[in-house]
């Protein structure tokens, strides 16, 4: 997640032996029409010639899609700080079959493709419903959305082109609690579709839920807000058999880990069941993205441990990984450590 200047101003796999290295450089090909570079996963972090934020993995035909924030160097950017550390203009997309070869799919959205935004391409997450492809994400409103938002847009394809559904926020500043976070606490969001119901979680400081109406772009109901320990940002929903997760960044010692609580159902109650992860190599955030894929579950995350091009990975220049995920017979989530 890129809002660590936001948190300090508020808040004062089959990989477990990957070994280290990774060809993407080498394996790549030239972008054309019909060709899209690909590269060959050794070990973590998976993306190695951009700097990668907040993974979003997605499931579809037999093919995984991985949906990360590019983070971009800027010179300055070193000491730079109140938000300032955050050069995140598009949101990346790659995808693979068997977790070992992936396909750079380029740019497939970003903030000015909302008309209605300023910039800002923080968290989010894909989901497919009837064959079209929601693509919910967090962006800086402009007036008179001025504020986090979460926008929503919308493909007949997992790689776009996206456009935004709506043509305003899903939901804005004036919708929830102005608390903890103020003007900046509608960020992150989640979506789980659970049969016929969709559910939207999001929010930094406090966490938010609410249904989602069948056509996926308007709120059902009235808000709600989960109560969960150490909360800060970074909402994560999956469901396994009867029990429903909600994972999320919480607020660590010195830094941000992976909690989780489970609930029987969508309206809870919800239990909180402790770490799931420690804190983020040279990060002090760190985002969850929870998905099945070819009989295996897995974590993806964000450190900053890649340096690039003389860069070292910084808390404006994170990279994303993944790490096998294993739950026990009481159906609860096993700690993950994160690897290399």
């Amino acid at each position: 997640m890129q809002k660590i200047s936001a948190i300090i101003l508020g808040l004062t796999a089959m990989l477990s032996a990957c070994g280290s290295g990774n060809t993407q450089k080498g394996a790549e090909s030239t972008d054309t029409a019909d060709t899209l570079k690909t590269f060959v996963f050794n070990g973590n972090p998976i993306v190695r010639d951009k700097f990668t934020a907040d993974p979003a993995p997605m499931v579809h035909d037999g093919r995984l899609y991985l949906y990360v924030g590019h983070d971009e160097f800027y010179e300055g950017q070193d000491s730079a700080s109140g938000g300032k550390e955050f050069n995140i203009t598009e949101w990346l997309c790659y995808s693979t079959d068997d977790m070992k070869t992936w396909t750079d799919h380029g740019s497939v959205l970003r903030p000015t493709d909302f008309e209605w935004a300023v910039g800002e391409a923080w968290a989010s997450q894909v989901v497919e419903k009837d064959g079209k492809f929601y693509y919910y994400t967090t962006v800086q409103g402009g007036e008179p959305y001025v504020g986090k938002a979460v926008g929503v847009a919308v493909s007949d394809s997992p790689t776009g082109p996206f456009v935004d559904a709506i043509g305003r926020p899903l939901v804005s500043d004036d919708m929830t609690d102005n608390g903890k976070r103020g003007w900046w606490n509608d960020i992150d969001p989640t979506v789980l579709i659970d049969g016929d119901d969709a559910w939207l979680c999001w929010g930094n400081g406090t966490c938010f839920l609410a249904k989602l109406k069948l056509n996926m772009v308007e709120i059902d109901g009235e808000i709600e807000v989960v109560d969960l320990p150490k909360y800060v940002e970074g909402p994560w929903l999956h469901k396994v058999n009867d029990t429903y997760y909600l994972t999320y960044a919480s607020i660590g010692k010195g830094g941000e880990t992976i909690a989780y609580a489970t609930a029987p159902s969508m309206k809870g109650p919800w239990t909180p069941r402790g770490e799931l992860t420690g804190a983020a190599e040279n990060s002090f955030t760190i985002h969850p993205g929870i998905v099945e894929f070819n009989g295996a579950w897995y974590l993806f995350y964000h450190n900053a441990v890649l340096e690039l091009d003389g860069h070292k990975g910084a808390i404006g220049r994170r990279s994303v990984c993944v790490d096998t995920l294993r739950y026990d017979a009481d159906g609860l989530m096993i700690p993950v450590v994160q690897t290399r």
